[in-house]
């Protein structure tokens, strides 16, 4: 990032200790790393990264002008991110018919936007969900084993080829990907766009009220899950003892909500979509 070169240790594979550095036996033991991707993928837990991914993409100038002419984040947050869940959903775990439909509408939402069907911001794009998702994940349930590191690296290639991504511009592995995450990682601008969408995102009030009750908490957890330059770019810091009890807090009801119930964003979103396609087949 210009301004703030990263170290490897800081911009490359994820790992706990970017912003919160959790001592031996921190992770609570009853909470287990996902055993599969399917079981990566569904989890509502990673939707507490959302906005740390927001926030890389914006790092991206092309990304920041875009989400500032074209988005409404001020006005309707939740409508976004629950377009972006369902997309995310659809091409993780839905079938063929569900990601075209899922497809079909970031592709309209993107139509007109400049930069939007480039591959390098598509890659981008794609990657910060990849990252952000790994390291929600490593900082609330321990991190992946390097088999399932790999598939979800390997899986996520979808993410960005079904909004058009060529083919063979996909980091092949996890080595790769982390390479590709190193290199771009220095390139990054966070600029006027990106904070001024930055604010309206972390200090969003067209909420209900839950969504009000839980920004403080976003705002706590956010500078914990982004690489330093970026963090340190956008104005922010760790408050590492809020922090540090907040993640003890979500790790402990982590053990107490069953795995069904952290799975029902993505089967309420992917029912949706099941309905939609339904209705567009019969007419």
């Amino acid at each position: 990032m210009r301004g703030h070169p990263p170290s490897r240790a800081a911009a490359g594979p994820v790992q706990a200790g970017h912003g919160i550095r959790p001592g031996r036996g921190s992770y609570d033991r009853r909470v287990k790393p996902a055993r599969d991707w399917t079981e990566y993928a569904a989890d509502g837990g990673l939707v507490l990264g959302g906005a740390a991914a927001i926030l890389l993409q914006l790092a991206d100038p092309v990304v920041a002008r875009g989400v500032a002419a074209h988005s409404a984040f001020a006005r309707d947050p939740l409508r976004r991110l629950e377009h972006t869940l369902a997309y995310v959903y659809a091409v993780s775990l839905g079938d063929d018919e569900v990601e075209r439909l899922a497809a079909r509408g970031v592709d309209r939402a993107h139509a007109g936007v400049p930069g939007a069907v480039d591959a390098e911001h598509q890659l981008w794009v794609a990657a910060t969900l990849v990252w952000t998702g790994m390291r929600t994940h490593a900082l609330l349930r321990g991190p992946l084993s390097p088999v399932v590191a790999e598939q979800v690296v390997a899986r996520s290639e979808r993410l960005a080829t079904a909004l058009q991504l060529p083919a063979g511009v996909w980091p092949a592995d996890r080595r790769a990907f982390d390479d590709y995450w190193d290199a771009r990682l220095p390139t990054l601008e966070v600029g006027a766009d990106a904070r001024a969408v930055a604010a309206q995102l972390l200090h969003a009030t067209a909420l209900p009220w839950w969504g009000r009750t839980a920004m403080p908490l976003v705002r706590i957890l956010t500078p914990a899950l982004l690489p330093p330059a970026v963090r340190e770019a956008y104005g922010l810091r760790v408050h590492r003892v809020r922090a540090a009890v907040l993640l003890a807090a979500l790790r402990t009801l982590l053990t107490l909500i069953p795995r069904r119930l952290r799975e029902l964003p993505s089967r309420r979103l992917l029912a949706q979509l099941r309905r939609h396609t339904e209705r567009e087949r019969t007419g």
